[in-house]
């Protein structure tokens, strides 16, 4: 296990900024998912720790070893790409076992990296043989065959099916943390970050804007961008007195101190917001404009009195109300409030 330590790196490709400064700290044994739209810098910084381009700026550390000058190859860093890049006339246990030493091949290690990642079995089969979700799960145990003391995984499920991607990238995550890997994950799906990294490091404009634990990343974005880019987000213009957001959903209660001006965006979750009959006296008036229906749950697009449109969201169990109808709109919990 190695902890990966990026402080302030930069990167040009001619007139073009891709790195402009950044910083990531990724603790040894965790799984740390990098998530930016695409041209954010986020394949660019995984190149620059993995030694494949060299930094402008910056200083790149591995296990406390300064490796920024390093080439890539003494620099021990696995790379997992998007689309596997398994040798087509090897068998699954030569492509794991690719580079390792006669030690290591006699000493099991392949088959534990092939049960980590579920092909517990699997070891005589050609790559032509495998579904992409297992050619994806051998190249991940390739990686993870040598010890490498630090993983990267740039968008390794983004060719495969919704209901493929769940599975492998659970079930690959589960064999990192079993392994003890450190590793990056590169990816634009903000339910993929969410849901299996330890971290998450938000990336903008080339720099990282925010990190920390998912739950904190989603409840307490560092701006409006990040709460719109990292799920669901209803954005209302505001008025601050003390701990409070005036506006048109009433008055919330901030969940940190308010910025220092009068006026400032607050920010509140779809799943905040409470649909009420309209007879209710609590909450805002609000007609419906739309559902859009997502199985598990639905977003229901309502325009307050005032012409604001907020999103609400409901369960799967929950019957939506009809579109055009009447309903009142409460907020729980608290908000967050930004600069306008």
């Amino acid at each position: 296990m190695a902890e990966l330590v990026v402080r302030g790196v930069s990167k040009a490709f001619g007139p073009v900024r891709a790195l402009a400064g950044a910083s990531l700290t990724v603790p040894a044994g965790s799984l740390t998912a990098v998530l930016g739209p695409s041209g954010c810098g986020k394949t660019t910084l995984l190149r620059c720790v993995a030694g494949f381009e060299p930094v402008d700026a910056g200083e790149i550390t591995i296990a406390g070893q300064r490796v920024t000058t390093v080439p890539a190859h003494r620099r021990r860093v696995a790379v997992v790409p998007q689309d596997g890049a398994l040798f087509p006339h090897l068998s699954v246990f030569d492509n794991v076992a690719y580079g390792l030493s006669r030690r290591d091949r006699r000493s099991g290690r392949v088959e534990a990296v092939l049960a980590l990642v579920g092909l517990a079995g699997y070891e005589r089969r050609m790559p032509h043989q495998l579904s992409g979700g297992q050619q994806q799960r051998v190249s991940v145990a390739r990686a993870l065959a040598p010890r490498p003391p630090l993983l990267l995984l740039d968008e390794p499920f983004a060719a495969l099916d919704a209901a493929l991607r769940v599975e492998v990238r659970r079930d690959v995550a589960l064999a990192l943390r079993a392994d003890g890997a450190t590793a990056v994950l590169v990816t634009h799906d903000q339910g993929e970050a969410l849901s299996v990294a330890d971290r998450v490091a938000v990336m903008r404009d080339g720099a990282i804007v925010q990190s920390g634990l998912p739950e904190d990343v989603y409840a307490a974005p560092a701006d409006a961008w990040v709460a719109s880019f990292v799920g669901e987000a209803v954005l209302l213009p505001a008025t601050l007195s003390n701990a409070t957001a005036r506006t048109a959903l009433g008055d919330l209660p901030l969940a940190s101190p308010a910025p220092p001006q009068p006026t400032a965006t607050a920010m509140v979750r779809p799943e905040q917001l409470e649909l009420l009959p309209a007879h209710e006296t609590h909450g805002v008036p609000a007609t419906v404009l739309r559902h859009d229906y997502h199985g598990h749950d639905s977003l229901v697009v309502l325009r307050l009195d005032d012409g604001v449109t907020v999103t609400a969201r409901i369960l799967g169990a929950q019957t939506a109300p009809a579109v055009d109808a009447a309903v009142r709109v409460r907020v729980h919990g608290t908000a967050q409030a930004y600069p306008s």
